[in-house]
């Protein structure tokens, strides 16, 4: 089943008073990796209050989820940088592939004590980490959220060619001269492309909010190796792999402009999920996160009543 969301009238205050007053941060030794998480609590506990494990998207960290977690206030929130992201660090062993991801959520939530009753939410590179740990470990978390999500094979299809010359420039951003390549993953020029090719708002403040972010966030990666892994896992895989495995419900929140995550494959995602619900928000494209966040958490807060723990 499908629904649209009416786009709000004016952008939103970019976050509320209360997120300071809500978050703590910590840290959990993982295989002698250091990684850091933090945690956004609810304001107050309802009935309906649940935990909700997030995972952001390649060369993100839970930065970018924050707005969302400031719409939710009666939920709990759980954000990880990932490994090899934003402060934690990088695996020590294994390579950074979309299988060891799935483990780190395994041990991530033993560490912590998360149980069954966790919600798994992935936004883009975290969509395919989600679904593909839920497929393996089926009864581990309920339900599965999965923001732009990544429904089809990147290097196929009409962005193929983008996909293949993106994997040119991390490779050798690898193989460069480390300070070379280094200026190159961090060079102020292409982050602001990418940003500006992923945005579609009109809004001049949140605009200027969206690449402010990204140009100090996108750059924390602990190495080139575990970028280029991480940046192979993310165009080597995508949910439509495991969907007709995904033994809970889903719900798939799409942006109607999205050119990484397209319209049409969502519908396609959908067809092969045994327990789908497409979401749809018009005018945004790949960062529903920053642009759209509160009918993204109006989504979210509706399944999570539909489907309680």
């Amino acid at each position: 089943m499908e629904q649209v969301a009416t786009g709000p009238a004016q952008a939103p205050p970019l976050f509320s008073g209360q997120l300071d007053e809500r978050t703590r941060s910590d840290s959990v030794d993982l295989h002698g990796s250091n990684v850091d998480y933090w945690v956004y609590e609810p304001v107050r506990e309802t009935p309906e209050t649940r935990t909700i494990l997030v995972i952001h998207g390649f060369r993100g960290d839970h930065h970018g989820l924050l707005r969302v977690a400031d719409q939710l206030p009666e939920m709990r929130l759980i954000m990880p940088d990932l490994p090899g992201f934003g402060s934690s660090g990088a695996f020590t062993d294994g390579e950074h592939s979309v299988r060891r991801y799935g483990q780190f959520i395994s041990e991530f939530m033993a560490a912590l004590g998360l149980g069954t009753d966790t919600v798994l939410l992935g936004h883009s590179f975290g969509s395919i980490i989600a679904s593909h740990f839920a497929a393996a470990n089926p009864g581990a978390v309920f339900p599965l959220i999965l923001i732009n999500p990544i429904a089809a094979p990147a290097l196929e299809g009409p962005k193929g060619l983008m996909t293949k010359l993106a994997v040119l420039y991390y490779e050798a951003a690898a193989r460069l001269p480390r300070a070379v390549g280094l200026n190159l993953l961090r060079s102020r020029l292409i982050v602001r492309v990418m940003s500006v090719a992923m945005a579609k708002t009109r809004d001049r403040k949140l605009l200027r909010f969206i690449h402010g972010q990204h140009n100090a966030y996108f750059s924390a990666f602990a190495n080139r190796d575990s970028l280029l892994e991480s940046f192979k896992a993310s165009v080597g895989s995508n949910v439509s792999e495991v969907a007709p495995d995904l033994a809970l419900p889903v719900l798939l929140i799409a942006g109607e402009q999205d050119e990484i995550a397209m319209l049409p494959d969502q519908h396609k995602l959908l067809a092969l999920l045994p327990d789908g619900t497409l979401r749809v928000i018009p005018g945004v494209g790949h960062l529903i996160h920053y642009e759209t966040p509160e009918p993204a958490a109006g989504f979210i807060r509706r399944f999570l009543k539909d489907h309680p723990a």
